[in-house]
């Protein structure tokens, strides 16, 4: 048994090629400072990121995911924190809050002038996080914090950058901004921070198992204090996505329950109202069942398939005609209603 311990402790040992901490102290500030070359990035990663939002390129978002230099204040705030250097902390976070506040204008901007105002899947796709998010977080930042501290530049980085994604949520934001939308800037204003805090979190964690010296001695009365109120705002930071996770997966169960078979063929209906209104933005939900008429000729009830479409704005009738066919539903036997909200 004391074997395997050894083997294990070996295997998963970080400290063996971690670089010195003067070198990690050195390339984790750098990493956040706020001027020259990494503001000049920045700009270029918004741009590139609003263009691949509303375009709906998944290749170009990962693009600007890849040069973004965000996470580098990111981390800054989390050595600043893990060694108790309270004034680097502090200085990273108001530089990181500048770098949002640019993002979050320069996008606006971009998505107010572009002639392109429907919301992508891609922008739709960050605007409902989840207790998933938060892991892929934590795992991600504690993958980041190993890469960064080797002493050997590692490819960890890109793919964290990748999978905590930082700069899209920041850009649907400003979409949300620009559309005037508060349910699409809510939901990924509150993905950036579930990102930005468990990706700091981690960091913290990642460099006290480090042992990287500390700049200030605390006392235990104020550890202690820290501590709680660290496990006070992640319980705040996790309460509402395990809401949202939940509302998920009652939803997907409903979703494959909601198959309504027609004539012609099946309808999901959660999955044709988001496709819907991709297309005809004035949709706002979709309804399908079966009402039971009186039928005078067969002097029988009847079952019919009832559509009910809740728009909240008009519809023309050419492309009524449009999505009829597009639900594969026939008029002569089945029911489509256009109802005004």
């Amino acid at each position: 048994m004391e074997q395997v311990r050894q083997v294990l402790k070996k295997a998963f040992n970080i400290h063996g090629d971690s670089a010195s901490y003067e070198e990690i102290e050195e390339r984790i500030l750098s990493g956040g400072e706020v001027r020259g070359t990494n503001l000049c990035i920045l700009v270029l990663a918004i741009f590139i990121a609003s263009i691949g939002l509303n375009m709906n390129s998944t290749a170009v978002i990962i693009g600007a995911m890849l040069i973004s230099p965000l996470m580098g204040g990111i981390m800054a705030i989390g050595y600043g924190l893990a060694t108790s250097d309270f004034i680097q902390a502090r200085n990273s976070t108001v530089g990181l809050l500048v770098q949002v506040f640019v993002c979050l204008v320069i996008s606006t901007l971009y998505f107010t002038f572009s002639p392109i105002s429907t919301a992508s899947s891609e922008l739709l796709a960050r605007t409902n996080p989840t207790i998933w998010d938060v892991l892929i977080a934590s795992f991600g930042g504690f993958a980041g914090i190993i890469g960064t501290t080797r002493k050997e530049k590692s490819n960890v980085i890109p793919g964290v950058a990748i999978a905590t994604a930082l700069m899209p949520p920041l850009c649907t934001a400003g979409y949300g901004l620009a559309t005037k939308n508060l349910s699409y800037f809510g939901g990924a204003m509150y993905l950036f921070l579930i990102n930005t805090y468990f990706i700091c979190f981690t960091t913290v964690i990642g460099l006290q198992v480090l042992k990287v010296p500390v700049k200030k001695t605390v006392s235990p009365e104020v550890r202690k204090k820290i501590r709680r109120r660290a496990f006070q705002s992640t319980m705040i930071m996790i309460i509402p996505s395990l809401i949202f996770g939940y509302r998920m997966v009652v939803q997907e169960l409903n979703t494959s329950q909601a198959v309504h078979t027609t004539n012609m063929g099946s309808i999901d209906v959660e999955r044709i109202t988001k496709e819907l209104k991709v297309l005809y933005p004035q949709i706002d939900e979709i309804q399908i069942g079966y009402l039971v008429n009186y039928d005078e000729e067969s002097d029988q009830n009847k079952e019919e398939l009832t559509v009910l479409i809740y728009c909240n704005d008009k519809i023309s009738e050419k492309n009524q005609e449009i999505l009829t066919k597009l639900l594969k539903i026939d008029t002569d036997s089945d029911d489509i209603r256009f109802v005004m909200r």
